[in-house]
């Protein structure tokens, strides 16, 4: 982590750091591992005789992995924020375009030259290009980032609302959110409207594209991993008081969004495919679900009820999640077309060898990139927007 420039009356990190939180390099760790199962899920789905449950497995008990992201930015950022000193945009803006802006365009050129020679697509014109960038549909995962950036561009709202929002405000935005993402998932009338514009409309992208850079849509999450981070005390007293609770939260929520999915396949017919199309992080059951996972995954987390042997293995995953994250579609890529080359179907044992194989050869390129990055700083830099520590 970069050294801090001298102490200045602006809301940036506190001259004094507080004690570092393990909880949320772990929760970081799991998440990448989420994610990448639901893209090694979009894999095995292809086969017509799926095992719905290894597929529920991978796409549905998974489903926390993407929002609870957004939770664990916010924290991070407000842990160490001064909230009721002035906003610093040069010195926050600064710091995100190196840790996030700069790696999302490193990547997403990566891939959009990868793929377009692998694929034989090309690469986009200038027009094309900038759409690609601003919706983030370089590669599958980067819409992330984008959302991402949006978050930090609109960093003093959310700091007026930590600010002032309080648990009643809380519960008010949970409703709101639950309203907006049921509206923009679910709402036939919007969907119809999309769908029914012309190819050549501008409009239809922005609308097509809205899960890649509407906040609205994690807005809620993004707010209390925040006003968590503030209130980080009396989060302690809570995760303390309430662990039990917490636990049956986590548990509750987790066959609740299982029940929807099994019930849209058995009793309204869906396929595998629309059920998770359907059965998603934006449902309610979703939403409460993230929201359970959140306080589940940092309580574990925070006082350790589980084997302390899984420390070491817990950290390594949180400390590369980033490069892992951004590198493992590459790996399903060609693990895919060398199945497809050889005609192995993905079946339910080969599933599970798969995402194995697609994790560790994520993990393994991201040590290997991080320890030449040690040596030729600008790997870091561009990849992973980590930069040498300045000399105090």
């Amino acid at each position: 982590m970069e050294s801090q420039s001298p102490a200045t009356k602006s809301a940036q990190p506190v001259k004094k750091r507080k004690p570092r939180l393990a909880a949320i390099e772990y929760i970081r760790g799991i998440s990448m591992m989420g994610v990448i199962a639901i893209h090694v899920g979009s894999q095995y789905i292809g086969n017509p005789a799926a095992n719905i449950n290894l597929i529920a497995l991978l796409e549905i008990v998974s489903r926390f992995s993407v929002p609870i992201f957004f939770f664990i930015s916010a924290f991070g950022l407000f842990y160490n924020l001064d909230i009721h000193a002035p906003f610093d945009p040069k010195y926050f803006y600064t710091r995100r375009a190196k840790t996030v802006l700069i790696p999302y365009l490193v990547w997403s050129l990566f891939y959009l030259i990868h793929d377009g020679i692998l694929y034989g697509v090309g690469f986009p014109d200038p027009l094309h290009l900038l759409s690609t960038l601003f919706f983030g549909t370089a590669k599958y995962q980067l819409y992330f980032l984008v959302i991402m950036l949006w978050f930090y561009l609109l960093m003093p709202l959310w700091i007026w609302v930590v600010r002032r929002i309080g648990i009643k405000g809380l519960f008010t935005l949970l409703l709101l959110q639950i309203a907006f993402d049921y509206w923009s998932s679910f709402s036939v009338s919007l969907n119809t409207f999309t769908y029914g514009l012309p190819d050549g409309s501008a409009l239809k992208p922005f609308l097509m594209y809205r899960l890649n850079y509407w906040v609205l849509h994690y807005v809620f999450i993004f707010v209390l991993g925040g006003w968590l981070a503030v209130h980080i005390d009396a989060f302690h007293k809570f995760m303390q008081k309430r662990r039990l609770g917490i636990t049956v939260f986590f548990w509750a929520t987790m066959l609740a969004l299982l029940a929807f999915y099994y019930r849209l396949i058995f009793k309204q017919g869906y396929t595998a495919l629309e059920a998770i199309n359907t059965a998603h992080q934006l449902s309610p059951e979703g939403i409460f679900y993230t929201l359970a996972s959140c306080l589940f995954f940092f309580t574990i987390f925070t006082y350790q009820k589980y084997p302390s042997f899984l420390n070491p293995i817990l950290h390594q995953l949180g400390r590369h999640s980033y490069f892992a994250y951004l590198v493992h579609p590459f790996f399903i890529g060609y693990a895919a077309l060398f199945l497809q080359g050889h005609g192995i179907l993905m079946t339910a044992g080969l599933t599970i060898v798969f995402y194995f194989v697609i994790l560790a050869l994520s993990m393994l390129a991201a040590v290997l990139c991080r320890r030449i990055g040690n040596h030729v700083p600008i790997l870091n830099e561009l990849t992973i927007g980590a930069y040498p520590k300045k000399k105090q």
